[in-house]
């Protein structure tokens, strides 16, 4: 296979990672009140975005072909479960002064 096949196979194996780990951090600040995450966002859409790469990963081991709507299903709730972490998701929104 020629490189820049290769490369653009791998660049759509890591778009769906990508786009979800976006949308995730991106809802996420929409929807905070006042609870202040425990990082910016940046390094959380960069932990999202190797946590989501890793699901694609494990699916495409397990299963044998990319693509598979397990896989998908894992991607979104592993990166929403990460970010409810990373957001401080378990308090109730409200900061005492």
């Amino acid at each position: 296979m020629p490189l820049p096949d290769l490369l653009l196979h791998l660049l759509n194996f890591m778009a769906p990672a990508a786009f979800v780990s976006g949308v995730m951090v991106a809802l996420s600040r929409l929807g905070r009140k006042r609870q202040i995450p425990l990082t910016g966002p940046w390094p959380q859409l960069a932990l999202n975005f190797a946590i989501c790469l890793s699901v694609l990963l494990v699916g495409l081991w397990f299963f044998g072909r990319d693509g598979k709507m397990a896989t998908y299903a894992a991607l979104v709730v592993l990166s929403a479960s990460c970010q409810w972490v990373m957001v401080r998701g378990w308090r109730s929104g409200s900061i005492k002064n």
